[in-house]
């Protein structure tokens, strides 16, 4: 291969090389190292001076040379002044002095101002909630909430009645499905983490009632008339997605004309000063859900943005204005949405809060979002259009996959000022009292696959994940909020160290701490990280222990075998299990295998043991299995019980009970 390529390629940081799960080196093609170079704009001229750089407090500020030396003046957050000397460096870099306050400060040099991101050295972690103890929780798919009135997709109304049911339990917190923004015109496009935008919400989640009351709720479902489809919803055992969606998004649409008409009293002053605080980033995705249903409608294959006249693509052109003001009560509707979703999480961290919570809710940051959807449509220049973010091959997928993500361009990061990394944190913290950032190696490094290429002939982009971790660590302080770091899979070397220096808990899950032949004693599981039983993508214990998952992919045909090895491996892991955790013979139905592993789990030394809801219940069927799109019932699963009802059965209730008593030794 050409080394001048792969001198260009490193200098772009794009790796031209990578171990695959075996460790055996690998070359990125000629071909991807190429689309990639153009992709990510390597020859073209990078800004002088960033707007904001991150520092650490008590230590030296690093300042790009072009900063230059001499007197400046410091801006604190609090209006203080101060006169500071800028002193150059050794390595080619300027150098503040240190500041002793973290936030977001302003450095005024003769002819520019940069912003200083300083920092507190670790993220508001664990050991600063738990103080000394150990915590446990619940992780829960919001949409499988149940309860009366959900009209078929559980709501931010059934996160607060759970939230009560396990804070009575001695929970402190309750870990969620993502939340954002899909699309509102396409609903049976429903999968979390391929959202339109994470900048804004998923308003099929609210529950309507947190802002209006029950009794307006109940006219508004009368005018209309969709009282029939709600209960349909209700009474289902798999969410219809678009039959759900169409009757919420009436019952919705009747509430915001109800509201246009006069009768919003005092809620009309906040929702004007909802808009205004959302600015021109909220209007934009309000214009884009209204832009997508009209184009829809005048041609169901008429989805991808990218496709569009070139005068729609421009969301601050002529042709996009002209169309607000001719669909301004439909772009208000949009306005009113996410009002409505706002409100209702807000009142939902409010009630996990209020039954004693000391974590409360745990949003999910997805790794990305839709290249079809609001955010690439409204800020282009942020995303990597021409590639799409997935992952090598590894031990589950021989072939690689690519999840159809569009990638943050690292460039557009550093160019302005971290925006959007920045607005996508802030909107995750805004209603939670945690987060976990899914496939957190993405803060370091993504897996990018050129349009048209196979999973297999992609390659790592490296993400400056020093200043992003800082970054993480200055919010996590400000909203007072935990961060979980999902770092299952291979992380890039020295990353799982840099993640423990700033109190980024990692997950230790069941099935993966493994010891020799057997499992890990849960003693020796790392304090640092999260404890697990399972996750979304991995079968509950009851599942695990029947086999259901690979019942499953056995009669998708996913094996070659027919699922042979995969059974006799179980069997095998059945008993080693059952040695880890239990006692005595091993029983043939997993009520006593759930008990004993939560169990286990719950003794680990970790400051938060997570259980999912399908664990603390005693359910066998995950919510989402990985290589499946229409064949497996992915995110539709419901409860069969309200969600506050179900913690209360007695073999459940001994279950946490079971766990609070470990988790408090």
């Amino acid at each position: 291969m050409d080394d001048a390529l792969r001198d260009r390629a490193r200098r772009a940081g794009i790796a031209p090389d990578w171990t695959d799960v075996t460790g055996q080196a690998r070359s990125v093609a000629p071909e991807t190292l190429e689309r990639l170079l153009a992709l990510t704009g390597a020859d073209e001229p990078a800004a002088a001076v960033p707007p904001l750089v991150t520092g650490v407090i008590h230590q030296a500020i690093p300042l790009p040379p072009e900063a230059g030396t001499g007197v400046a003046i410091l801006v604190l957050e609090s209006g203080e002044r101060a006169e500071i000397t800028v002193h150059p460096g050794d390595d080619g870099r300027c150098w503040g002095p240190p500041i002793d306050r973290p936030g977001y400060h302003r450095l005024q040099l003769r002819d520019r101002e940069i912003t200083l991101a300083v920092a507190p050295p670790r993220c508001f972690g664990l050991d600063e909630v738990a103080r000394g103890g150990r915590m446990w929780g619940l992780a829960a798919q919001i949409y499988g909430l149940r309860r009366p009135g959900d009209g078929g997709i559980g709501d931010s109304r059934g996160i607060v009645e759970l939230a009560r049911a396990a804070g009575r339990a001695g929970a402190d917190a309750l870990a969620l499905s993502p939340t954002p923004a899909l699309f509102t015109a396409e609903p049976e496009r429903f999968g979390p983490y391929s959202p339109s935008s994470r900048l804004f919400l998923n308003p099929l989640l609210a529950d309507p009632a947190a802002l209006f009351g029950q009794g307006r709720v109940a006219a508004a479902i009368r005018a209309a008339g969709v009282g029939e489809a709600l209960q349909r919803g209700e009474a289902a055992t798999l969410i219809d997605w678009p039959e759900a969606a169409r009757a919420k998004l009436s019952l919705f649409r009747a509430l915001s004309d109800g509201f246009d008409a006069g009768s919003g009293g005092g809620l009309a002053e906040d929702f004007a000063g909802f808009v205004r605080a959302g600015g021109a980033l909220l209007q934009d995705h309000a214009r884009f859900e209204a832009l997508q249903a009209a184009r829809l409608a005048a041609d169901p294959a008429d989805r991808d943005w990218r496709r569009w006249p070139p005068a729609l693509r421009d969301p601050a052109g002529a042709a996009v204005a002209e169309f607000a003001a001719a669909h301004d009560r439909e772009i208000r509707f949009h306005l009113f949405l996410q009002w409505l979703a706002d409100r209702a999480f807000a009142a939902a961290q409010a009630g996990a809060r209020s039954a004693g919570m000391r974590i409360g809710l745990i949003a999910d940051l997805a790794v990305s979002m839709d290249a079809t959807g609001s955010h690439a449509w409204s800020r282009p220049t942020d995303v990597l259009g021409g590639a799409s973010i997935g992952s090598p091959p590894d031990a589950f997928n021989a072939d690689g996959q690519n999840w159809t993500l569009a990638a943050i361009s690292p460039r557009a990061m550093v160019e302005t000022g971290f925006a959007p990394f920045l607005d996508t944190l802030r909107a995750t913290l805004r209603h939670a009292g945690g987060i976990r950032i899914d496939h957190v190696m993405g803060l370091a490094r993504l897996w990018l696959v050129p349009d048209g290429m196979a999973p297999t002939e992609g390659a790592y982009l490296t993400y400056p994940a020093e200043d992003l971790l800082r970054l993480v660590a200055l919010e996590s302080h400000r909203h007072r909020a935990v961060v979980i770091g999902e770092d299952l899979g291979t992380l890039p070397w020295g990353f799982a160290g840099r993640l423990a220096d700033h109190a980024v808990a990692g997950m230790r899950v069941l099935w993966f701490e493994r010891e020799g032949d057997g499992f890990k004693p849960a003693e020796r599981w790392d304090a640092g990280a999260v404890a697990m039983s399972s996750t979304h993508d991995l079968p509950p214990v009851a599942g695990w222990w029947r086999g259901t998952d690979i019942a499953a992919r056995t009669e998708l045909g996913q094996y070659a075998d027919g699922g042979a090895a995969e059974r006799a491996q179980r069997e095998a892991d059945r008993g080693r299990l059952w040695q880890a955790v239990g006692a005595g013979p091993a029983p043939e139905e997993p009520g006593p295998v759930v008990d004993a592993a939560l169990r286990f789990v719950a003794r680990s030394p970790s400051r938060l043991a997570l259980v999912p809801l399908e664990d603390a219940l005693g359910l066998d069927r995950q919510p989402n299995l990985p290589g499946t799109i229409d064949e497996y019932p992915n995110w539709r699963r419901r409860l069969e019980r309200p969600a506050g009802e179900a913690l209360a059965e007695p073999a459940v209730a001994a279950r946490l009970a079971a766990i609070r008593r470990e988790r408090q030794r």
